[in-house]
Order: C-alpha cells, then structure tokens, then sequence
C-alpha cells in the first residue's frame, strides 16, 4: 500500500503491503500524501492548493487508521521427557474406584457387602443347577444309553463269531451302534436279521463242501446241560451230533435264525458201527427194524454202597437236559435171542355131531415143532431147499415182533443184538454205558407200521 501511495508501480505484486504503526515515517512527503488520501476518503474534495489554504487545516490531526489485528504465533510443542520414561509401578489408585467407581462415585460398603453377596449366592445357585441337571439327568440318560450300546454289541458279538468274525456287514453294523445317541435308536438297530443271512448262505456252502458220498452230513451243535444232586447243581455245556441227509440239512438250515445256526457246525460224517447188547425195553420195545433212526438217551440210577453193617445211598445224578445224547443213530442190523426161535405149538380142531342114534365126528390136528435156529443151521449146510427156507424165514424176528405187537401179546424178556451206526467221538459213551441206554424213535423219522398207526389215530 505505501508503495501504490509513493507512486511506485516497481515489484507491486511481489512485495507484500507494509503494516508498520502510523508514527513510523520514511519521510515528509508520505504524511502530505497520506492527508490526501484521507482527505478524498472523508469526502472533502479540492485541490492541494485550496487544502493548504485553510487555516484549520494545518492544525487538525489526520484521522488515525484502524490498527489490524496480530495473527497470534503457534508455539511448537515442546515433549516432556518425564513422560517418555516406561512406567515402573501401578499408577495410584483414584479414591472411590471400588465396585462402583467407574460410574463415578463411591459405592457404601453395605451396599458393597450385599452386591458381593449376591454374585456369591448367584454362582453357587448355577453350579446346584448345574450339578442337579448332570447326576438327574445328564448321567442317567448316558448310562442308558450305554447300556443299550453295550448290550447291541453283544448281540453282534454273539452272532457275528467264528468264520463271520471278520464279516464287514459285523463292522457296519457296531458303527451303526456306536453313532446312536438315542436308547431307542439304538435298540431298533436289528442284528439279528443281517447275521440270520449271512449264516444261511455260509452254511448251505459247507452243506455241499461236507457231505459224504451216501449223500449225508453231520451237524455239531452246543448245548448246555444242567446236572442236579442232592448237594449241588451243576451246568456243563455238551457237544452234540446228528446225521442227516443232504436235503434235510439244507431245509434245516433255511427255517433256522442266527440264534441257531451261529452255535452250529457242518462236518463230514465219521461214523462206526457199534454193536451192544440191550433188552426188549432198551430197544425201543423191539419194534425197531433195520434202517430205523434212534436217539441215544442215558439213564443213571442211584448207587449204594454197603459197609460195616450201613447201606449209604450215593447222590443221585439226573440230567435235565431234553436232547439226546446221541442223535439220528442209524439201526444196521438187530438180533433176536435165540430162545424166541424154539418152536413148540399144537393145534387140534375137533367136531362131533349125534343124530338119535347116529354119531359123526371128525378131528384136524395140527402140530409144529422146531427150533429156528437148528432150521437155520440146516438150510446154511445144504440140507433144506435154501429157497423155499428163505421164504419161510425170511424177517422172521420182525415178523415175530409185529404179530405180537398186533396180538398185544409177546416175550418181555428177549434180549437184542442191536447194531448202531454212531460219530466216531461217541463210540467209547456206547461201550461204557450199555446197561444204562435206552433206544427212541423219533416220530419225525418213524417206521411204517408207526405213522399208519398215527394216521389211524389221528386221522
């Protein structure tokens, strides 16, 4: 501005305006100017010349400026050293800054007790909760279900063993077990009809592996036995055999479940032929004949011992078991004590008739004499026609049976020869236990005479 005042044009833009106080002058001829320019800006116009004239003029002072106001200085801010020394202890706890500080102010220390007692009896509250939910239902809940999955696993165990042991059907099903989180879930899982398939496809390949070449296979199956005494009871568990033809053992095995058929095994008959000597009662009555199917049952009577004049009576073995102990024994052949071949019979028919005086009369006598097994020896050397011997005799011991058995009349007291096929494994219990066995027929695999008799009484 003073340089616009002095005239000057020189570097006007480039030089900043000059804001230095009023009393400060470069000379006398900025002062007449600047009366000028106060003079043009107070409205008082006329020439230097008519300014100057005027008395007043000269003794009036200009009109002073506004003085513009100083921009304030922005002191740098200076870092305190102190504050950037790490801190080394906790900073100094305000007063009231308990529980209840935060908002403030302080907190009474009754009111503190009660808030303190409040949270305490609020965790004991939800651990009692807690607990009570756990032992009342939590852990009941899994010891059923555990006791569902345990109980799942032994029934896949008992079915799925021996050669189904390694059955991936047996590692689905445990899986299955294992992934249930519901008793019910877990009780519905069916095992028995999985392992009811798996064994008849197994079996029906060993029935046709093992059979032999009559056509025949013989099935081992467990049982359990309990023995009773006087003094104790006992249980043992037993193996037991039975013969059967290839189509039986196939319709055996399709109309058995997994219960039956995991506790079962197809082996090849090895069978030998045991001949022992029994009573009419023992063999079945004597009405058996050759090619019959028997089951072997055992009879223990009580034994007493006698000494210094007292007669002790042993503990009494009886065997509550309902299966035989041997089973589809096969009859090869049986013999009949020789005293039932001694023939001695007369028969003698006689009629007379009287007509007043007159007398008619007539008499047929028949008598038969002679031992069977004289007749036998006699045909054997040659000495009788062997054909029209053999036609005589021929079945005569069953024969014999079957008139008595239809007379209701016969020799209680025959003795038989009879001739068992039986397992190899059972021929030693035969020997050992001749006196005590008795013969039964089964009424599945009866003789002939015996299922017309069933069908006469049953109709």
């Amino acid at each position: 501005m003073l340089d616009k005042l002095k005239g000057s044009k020189k570097k006007d833009k480039d030089t900043p305006p000059d804001l230095r106080k009023g009393d400060e002058k470069e000379s006398s001829d900025v002062g007449g100017k600047i009366k000028d320019l106060v003079g043009k800006m107070s409205g008082n116009k006329g020439d230097k010349k008519g300014l100057s004239a005027s008395p007043g003029d000269s003794k009036k002072e200009p009109k002073k400026m506004p003085r513009p106001m100083p921009k304030p200085r922005i002191k740098p801010k200076t870092v305190d050293k102190a504050k950037l020394k790490p801190r080394t202890s906790a900073p100094p706890k305000k007063p009231g800054s308990g529980i209840g500080g935060g908002f403030g102010r302080r907190v009474p220390d009754d009111d503190q007790k009660t808030l303190i007692g409040a949270a305490v009896f609020g965790i004991i509250l939800i651990i009692l909760v807690a607990s009570g939910y756990y032992f009342l239902v939590y852990a009941p809940y899994q010891e059923d279900l555990q006791s569902a999955k345990d109980q799942k696993i032994t029934e896949v165990n008992a079915y799925y063993k021996g050669s189904l042991a390694v059955d991936s059907e047996r590692q689905t099903l445990l899986d299955e077990i294992n992934n249930g989180v519901t008793r019910e879930e877990v009780l519905a899982i069916d095992v028995i009809g999985p392992a009811t398939k798996a064994w008849r496809v197994y079996q029906n390949q060993q029935i046709n592996t093992k059979k032999d070449r009559f056509g025949r296979v013989m099935v081992v199956y467990s049982t359990d036995t309990q023995s009773s005494t006087d003094t104790s009871d006992q249980s043992t568990i037993s193996q037991k055999n039975v013969i059967l033809k290839v189509s039986e053992a196939q319709k055996f095995v399709n109309q058995s479940d997994a219960t039956v058929l995991a506790n079962m095994e197809i082996q090849t008959p090895d069978t030998v032929a045991v001949p022992i000597m029994i009573s009419r009662l023992q063999a079945a009555g004597g009405l058996i004949s050759v090619g019959n199917s028997v089951d072997v049952y055992l009879k223990q009577a009580p034994a007493e011992s006698t000494g210094n004049n007292t007669t002790e009576q042993q503990p009494t073995t009886t065997s509550q078991s309902n299966t035989p102990d041997i089973s589809g024994a096969t009859v090869l052949a049986i013999l009949r004590a020789k005293d039932s071949g001694t023939i001695d019979a007369n028969l003698i028919n006689s009629q007379k008739y009287t007509l007043d005086s007159l007398t008619s009369q007539s008499e047929r006598a028949q008598t038969s004499s002679t031992d069977v097994e004289q007749l036998l020896r006699a045909a054997a050397s040659g000495g009788f026609n062997e054909a029209e011997t053999t036609a005589l005799l021929q079945n005569y011991g069953i024969k014999l049976s079957d008139y008595e058995r239809a007379s209701n009349l016969g020799e209680l007291d025959a003795q038989y020869l009879v001739l068992l096929e039986v397992p190899r494994e059972n021929v030693l219990f035969l020997i050992q236990n001749m006196d005590s066995v008795m013969l039964t027929v089964p009424t599945q695999q009866a003789p002939t005479w015996m299922i017309q008799e069933l069908r006469k009484i049953y109709g």
